[in-house]
């Protein structure tokens, strides 16, 4: 299969980055190295690509319908400019997708996950035939490079770099405007997938390296480095976060994942709803839980987690965590197995290696 390049692919190998496939893409994994891009986003900033996530665009008549019946999030009150994360599932509650909706001002945006883009186009352009809606659904990753600053500094960068007729620090988190930047006016988001605070920007594919280098060049006095899905990782994962194909999938429910907040069910009608609010009657069979490794040795996805000597689950996600400088894990378990301050087993190689069971988030920034 031929692989997809983002309008930064040149940028990211002239700057000497690391790439590998990832999700259909040729992606920058690292530049200078995972652990300094890790402690630049969390102590100063970090610029992302994150191009090759699916943007969708939807145009009309009722449009903002069609969308409150697909997602397990409400669609029918969120203001201009807001943004909510939702979910896309079965009929059987499995989740197809974890995404962020926009409302912008002139239409309706969907970002995806990169893996899942064309299943999820796939599912909604069957869903608006069998339905008999005339929705007109817009893949435009050709059109736009998406951008993540991330860090305790990025709102600084950023408000120098709009101006002043823009206040950044009045926007509220999962809220965007539109704003001047490098001669054109683009959307810029307050929101992430790193634990810090920070914006993403939606720019014209054609001035994304130009875009790229007047952050790099302004943010260079704030500690601004490039950063790649390595640390993108390692920062997701602390903040308990979860990935699509981690902790997510179609065999995975909204409840299996703590993630029901995120599920409204009152006055409205969407696909998995009834399942959903069976499985709220009786409960879910799994949970998600935190793990910080007493022994030595990492717990990688697909590691065993062992109580009393029965396997009650498996871990989703595992690393070494630059910055609690411990190892951790997510992992799915037995719903009640192993609460909050117990310690498990984790079974690495042939042996069994000591956890403490934690909540999550593992970190989260200071206010």
């Amino acid at each position: 299969m031929q692989l997809k390049r983002t309008p930064l692919y040149a940028t990211h190998v002239a700057a000497g980055a690391r790439i590998v496939p990832f999700a259909g893409w040729e992606m920058p994994v690292q530049y200078e190295g995972v652990i300094a891009e890790h402690q630049a986003v969390r102590n100063a900033i970090g610029l992302f690509d994150i191009s090759h996530m699916g943007i969708l665009d939807f145009a009309g008549d009722g449009v903002c319908a069609f969308l409150d019946g697909i997602l397990t999030n409400k669609v029918s009150d969120l203001a201009e400019n807001q943004i909510r994360y939702s979910l896309v599932c079965r009929p059987d509650g499995g989740v197809l997708d974890d995404v962020l909706i926009y409302r912008l001002p002139t239409h309706y945006r969907l970002v995806v996950n990169a893996s899942n883009t064309d299943k999820i186009v796939n599912w909604l352009e069957h869903q608006n035939a069998t339905q008999h809606w005339s929705i007109d659904i817009s893949v435009e990753n050709s059109n736009l490079a998406l951008l993540a600053v991330q860090g305790p500094q990025a709102l600084t960068l950023l408000q120098d770099m709009v101006g002043a007729a823009t206040d950044l620090a009045a926007i509220r988190y999962y809220r965007g405007t539109q704003v001047p930047f490098l001669g054109k006016t683009i959307t810029a988001t307050r929101t992430g997938y790193t634990g810090e605070d920070g914006f993403e920007l939606f720019v014209p594919a054609d001035d994304a390296a130009e875009a790229w280098h007047a952050l790099l060049e302004k943010g260079a006095p704030h500690g601004i480095k490039p950063v790649g899905l390595g640390a993108r990782d390692t920062l997701r994962l602390e903040a308990g976060l979860p990935l699509y194909g981690h902790e997510l999938d179609d065999a995975t429910s909204p409840f299996d994942a703590g993630l029901q907040k995120f599920v409204r069910f009152r006055n409205r009608q969407f696909i998995g709803k009834e399942a959903l609010l069976e499985e709220r009657r009786m409960g879910p069979d799994r949970e998600l839980i935190g793990l910080e490794l007493i022994d030595r040795g990492i717990a990688r996805e697909g590691t065993l987690v062992v109580v009393d000597g029965e396997d009650v689950g498996v871990v989703t996600s595992g690393t070494f965590s630059p910055t609690l400088q411990k190892a951790i894990a997510i992992a799915n378990v037995e719903t009640g197995s192993a609460l909050v301050g117990a310690t498990v087993h984790v079974r690495v190689r042939a042996d069994l290696r000591a956890s403490r069971v934690v909540a999550l988030p593992f970190y989260q920034r200071p206010r």
